[in-house]
């Protein structure tokens, strides 16, 4: 079985503006393979969100391939990479991007229901995912009600709920103080040691960095740097 569960083959991503070509990747070569932990560091405009975004799907590269569980993204349609993100991918961000008006156990449902799993399904897994975060007693209630630290770990359990082979966080602890960022690495890290899940954290931040097994810096859309 292959054990690469993402792989980026000289990819660029590139964008035409009034001044000429912005580069914004640069022959990017890469490999993560199944269960590790993974930061991808840099300083702002050095590349790493957009690397995320073209290694997940989210953006589209503008030369190379990109293989999930070896299989090539790049070639995708649009509805193609959305059926195979549904299935194959969870994503954690910033701004936590839940829906208002639905309760934490709605909004880690809608992930399972789109992938096509029945609602009974779905609403199993939504309860699972919360109880492993330590939310199942906030089920029912809504964002505005939550926390920054709840709102983050509801999106942590909506990234889990299709148990994804691979799991993408921009900036996860951005918009959180010491103490919550703290207990959610902490849930990241049992969650890559004790389920085996393949996380790959977008950061600026030192401690969230130093808490994955690998580290791969970037500047200037190349990467500079790929060790502990």
């Amino acid at each position: 079985m292959n054990d690469i569960a993402v792989q980026a083959v000289d990819v660029s991503k590139y964008y035409e503006t009034g001044n000429g070509r912005v580069v914004a990747l640069d022959r990017i070569n890469l490999s993560i393979m199944r269960g590790e932990y993974v930061s991808i560091t840099g300083p702002s405009g050095s590349g790493k969100s957009t690397l995320l975004n073209c290694l997940s799907g989210l953006e589209r590269v503008s030369e190379g391939h990109v293989y999930v569980n070896g299989t090539d993204i790049a070639t995708m349609n649009d509805r193609e990479i959305s059926i195979f993100r549904s299935k194959n991918m969870g994503f954690i961000f910033q701004n936590y991007a839940l829906i208002p008006v639905f309760t934490a156990l709605e909004n880690v449902e809608l992930p399972a229901l789109v992938s096509g799993v029945t609602a009974q399904e779905a609403n199993k897994r939504a309860l699972e995912a919360l109880e492993l975060v330590g939310l199942l007693h906030r089920a029912n209630f809504r964002p505005s009600q939550l926390s920054g630290g709840e709102q983050q770990r509801v999106a942590v359990a909506r990234a889990i709920v299709n148990r994804p082979s691979v799991i993408w966080a921009d900036e996860p602890t951005g918009n959180l103080d010491t103490e919550t960022g703290a207990s959610i690495l902490r849930l990241f890290d049992s969650l890559n040691r004790e389920r085996g899940s393949t996380l790959v954290v977008v950061t600026h931040d030192e401690r969230v960095a130093r808490s994955a097994r690998r580290r791969i810096s970037l500047l200037d859309g190349r990467i500079t740097g790929d060790g502990k």
